[in-house]
């Protein structure tokens, strides 16, 4: 396994992420324990959540299931570096009650003490923030988030979903009051999504965030899923169904997996392995429904992508340019 600093800290993270949105909803708690095992025993250290993970009525169970993995001992936690996030609304549906969501100080309290009951741990290492709080002041965010980091309850505090200026103007606040500030960004990227290239990315990377992609394979689009609709092996739904109704997008699909084909490589293998080699990217998350589905990502660590076909890549899917540039000149 290779792993890399997290952003501007000394923290090393593995250059995949085990994102756990699965667990619950899709996976049982045996079969997820049994992929975080796996994850464990290949190397893979840097695990992903959120506090409304499950969902619904189910909201907090993927935390649970995560709880009920460290507390079987082994070094578990000891070898984890855990991140889990906190904005949505943990009131069961139709009993959510102001206060019970998003960024204020009593939320980011009430939020962390409620995680980590779940997690049954007494500390969280990266504690994210799942979307912007346009009602809550970032003085207000930091000084809640630094109470916790004296208390020992996180260690770094990262974003999700933030727009460059979001990141600089958090990040601004933060070196005014001494704050350590952001360390990550988690962000949807991918081959076919590429806008973050234009603001995101150059923002993360001046303010020394690491960039976390979620949604590597853009739901599924750049695992071949030609392919296995063709083959009666996969049914596309919702997102992804509506992005290849469109003529356009669908025959950069079709292009995308002739071209891995003409060269022998898994699409899902090469959108994880391109991501890897973007300036400023942490590691992708992936989030595996089998243990199988595991292995299938970690072969993207052993892929190297040549010149030539990063090129083709490009033209297939080509990014937004360098900013300004790219809408100035």
């Amino acid at each position: 396994m290779e792993y890399t600093q997290l952003g501007r800290t000394g923290l090393k993270v593995s250059r995949l992420v085990l994102g756990t949105m699965n667990f619950g909803p899709q996976t049982d708690e045996a079969t997820s324990h049994a992929i975080m095992d796996t994850a464990l025993d290949v190397g893979l250290n840097f695990f992903d959540t959120a506090n409304v993970y499950g969902w619904g009525e189910n909201k907090g169970r993927t935390e649970e299931i995560i709880g009920s993995w460290f507390a079987k001992g082994d070094g578990r936690r000891d070898k984890t570096v855990l991140a889990t996030k906190v904005y949505g609304n943990m009131g069961l549906d139709g009993e959510a009650w102001p206060n019970h969501d998003k960024l204020s100080a009593l939320n980011i309290r009430r939020a962390v003490e409620a995680s980590l009951k779940r997690l049954n741990t007494d500390y969280i290492d990266l504690y994210q923030f799942h979307h912007v709080d346009r009602a809550t002041p970032f003085e207000e965010i930091w000084q809640a988030v630094d109470v916790l980091i004296q208390q020992g309850k996180i260690l770094y505090a990262g974003s999700s979903n933030f727009p460059g200026y979001k990141i600089a103007q958090a990040n601004e606040v933060a070196a005014r009051r001494g704050s350590v500030g952001l360390v990550s960004e988690q962000c949807i990227y991918n081959l076919f999504e590429r806008r973050a290239e234009m603001e995101v990315i150059p923002a993360a990377q001046e303010y020394g965030l690491g960039v976390i992609p979620w949604s590597p394979l853009h739901g599924g689009l750049l695992g071949g899923v030609l392919k296995k609709e063709t083959e009666g092996r996969r049914r596309t739904e919702g997102r992804a169904a509506e992005s290849l109704a469109d003529p356009v997008i669908r025959a950069r699909f079709q292009a995308y997996e002739d071209l891995l084909d003409k060269h022998g490589l898994a699409p899902g293998e090469v959108g994880l392995a391109w991501l890897l080699t973007r300036p400023g990217v942490t590691g992708p998350i992936v989030g595996p429904r089998t243990p199988e589905q595991l292995d299938g990502a970690l072969r993207a660590l052993e892929l190297e992508l040549g010149d030539e076909l990063l090129a083709e890549l490009d033209v297939i899917f080509p990014g937004p340019g360098p900013s300004p540039e790219a809408f100035a000149w």
